[in-house]
């Protein structure tokens, strides 16, 4: 099969290398999806950056996908042999990711995809839609609560905005220009801020009367846990699903006199109870058709190299989705 790998860190021109490799078969309780699509995440970037050292003999990267089980294992029933299904943790802790013609997984990381929904929507969901979801859930985003979600035109916060609105939320987002300020509004959010010419605690304060965000849902802690005094209400809450570096200052004088509460978060480790209520709110949107999924750049498995470098050095305001043969 073709695939993009990698055997040793480095910048995607150098490293990464696409060829021929031997075409994997299920064992007991797995499942084999011929891939249609990959999905190309911040993190997937960074473990091939250095994130995290190869697993030997090397390494083929993504966790997302979406394609059709063609082969099962043992104990799978043959029913599932012909589904459209979305791919979570493909390369979690194993060394062959999505970034294939095809993977195995375990049943469980093969969810149905609607007939209606694309493969290039269902290679979004795995981590942008999963991690916004519970995100959404951790910040007790419902009717009467108020969130402010960082950076509303990227991957994760563009699902954050839309399942903060299901459940009721008003919601606040900050942007960087007029483009991402339509897509953050299209998504639902309520108030959109440009924090390149507006001043974010500021404006927070006039939409909130002075009170502040119920909830702030957080992409960079490093580079804005100095906005937390100035957007949060006290007895806050600040949901981290992204550092942007290895340590931050936090305002912990104000954190702790007016009892905010951190809750860090990492999409590949929630437990199952959260997985299934996670998976189950996502199913829910797609069927009914109310989820808008931003694939903002496609591209063929041979240009894996630049849709690293689009993620990496953020040129794309959406998911970078690669297309396999």
């Amino acid at each position: 099969m073709r695939a993009a790998y990698y055997d040793r860190n480095g910048l995607a021109a150098d490293v990464l290398t696409v060829g021929e490799i031997d075409t994997p078969r299920p064992q007991a309780g797995e499942v084999r999806i011929k891939l249609a699509t990959s999905g190309v995440n911040p993190s997937d970037v960074k473990a091939r950056g250095g994130s995290r050292k190869p697993i030997s003999p090397f390494v083929i990267p993504h966790s997302d996908g979406a394609g059709v089980i063609d082969l099962v294992g043992m104990g799978v029933p043959p029913g599932r042999i012909g589904e459209r299904v979305w791919v979570w943790n493909g390369q979690w802790k194993r060394p062959f990711g999505t970034a294939a013609e095809y993977i195995v997984v375990p049943q469980a990381l093969a969810v149905p995809l609607p007939d209606k929904i694309s493969f290039e929507a269902g290679a979004c969901l795995g981590i942008p839609a999963m991690t916004a979801i519970h995100a959404v859930h951790l910040a007790h985003a419902g009717h009467g609560a108020t969130v402010l979600i960082s950076g509303g035109a990227g991957a994760v916060s563009h699902y954050a905005i839309q399942f903060a609105k299901e459940r009721r939320a008003t919601v606040i987002t900050t942007v960087s220009s007029a483009a991402k300020a339509k897509l953050a509004r299209d998504a639902g959010a309520d108030h959109v801020i440009d924090y390149k010419t507006e001043n974010v605690g500021e404006r927070v304060m006039a939409i909130t009367g002075n009170r502040g965000a119920d909830a702030l849902i957080e992409l960079d802690l490093v580079a804005n846990a100095k906005l937390i005094p100035s957007v949060l209400r006290p007895k806050g809450t600040v949901v981290v699903y992204g550092t942007g570096g290895i340590e931050a200052t936090i305002p912990a004088q104000f954190c702790l006199i007016n009892n905010i509460r951190l809750q860090f978060m990492l999409v590949y480790e929630i437990g199952q109870d959260e997985r299934d209520r996670a998976i189950n709110g996502i199913m829910r949107l797609l069927k009914d058709d109310r989820l808008i999924n931003n694939v903002a750049l496609t591209l063929p498995l041979k240009d894996v190299v630049a849709a690293h470098e689009a993620v990496e050095q953020g040129k794309v305001a959406g998911n970078v989705v690669i297309t396999l043969p």
